[in-house]
């Protein structure tokens, strides 16, 4: 255990279970470690994750506002350029793809690479149990609607084969609404956290495991706020829009 990361960690405030408020926004936690560039470059990787899920819900018109913590509000806003790491050097592999897909695919490949060169076990892992998450997700709308499952995968390469999301998607088929469907999935984010944490290890991994939690309790408190504005229909096909 290094001095330096116990007092990184120790300084952060408890964060509570599933639910409860986030004791600092994801911005804070960024200043937090911006001091230490290599822990900048991860946690800022992980978060990024979220910048992008808000920024697809703004550019399909499910919320009006964009609150990043890595993107500038205008990026967030597709007002202007992504940056280069979130550019694809590649034209996409199947003509089936849209924008939304492209992105995703290019910020996992990303994700994996800082985690593959950063030798972030973590990090690495959480990019393949989202790539998993989101495949799996994707494909339970397309078996929904009688659409082609392989035309809204991303990453495929890069997915946990060990997942099994069966429980998962029986339980997001079944929410009555949007938002209670998404709950359903940040739920079973946490829960994977939990099964790959290094509490009191006092080591990097544990600071990563603390942004990742700190970012599902945000993305909890925006559902929460969201409740009773639903007005999408969470068994639609995947979205088609391109960015703008």
């Amino acid at each position: 255990m290094q001095v330096e990361t116990y007092y990184y960690i120790a300084a952060l405030p408890m964060l509570g279970d599933i639910g409860s408020d986030p004791p600092l926004g994801l911005t804070d936690m960024l200043a937090h470690v911006q001091a230490r560039p290599r822990w900048r470059r991860l946690v800022g990787t992980l978060l990024l994750f979220d910048d992008l899920l808000q920024r697809e819900a703004f550019l399909a018109g499910e919320v009006d506002s964009v609150d990043p913590a890595v993107l500038t509000p205008v990026q967030a806003r597709n007002e202007a350029p992504l940056p280069a790491d979130l550019v694809a050097t590649e034209e996409p592999a199947r003509e089936a793809n849209v924008a939304v897909d492209d992105l995703w695919e290019t910020y996992f490949r990303f994700a994996a690479k800082v985690g593959h060169e950063m030798g972030s076990a973590f990090l690495d892992s959480w990019v393949r149990f989202e790539v998993s998450l989101r495949n799996a997700l994707a494909a339970a709308r397309a078996r929904r609607l009688g659409l082609e499952e392989a035309d809204y995968q991303v990453a495929i390469d890069l997915s946990a084969s060990e997942e099994d999301f069966t429980a998962t998607m029986d339980e997001w088929a079944a929410a009555p609404t949007p938002l209670a469907g998404l709950r359903v999935v940040i739920r079973a984010r946490w829960s994977w956290i939990d099964d790959h944490e290094s509490w009191f290890s006092f080591s990097e991994n544990e600071l990563l495991v603390y942004a990742a939690r700190l970012m599902l309790l945000e993305q909890w408190r925006r559902c929460a706020e969201e409740r009773g504005v639903e007005t999408s229909n969470p068994h639609s096909p995947p979205q088609r829009r391109r960015q703008t």
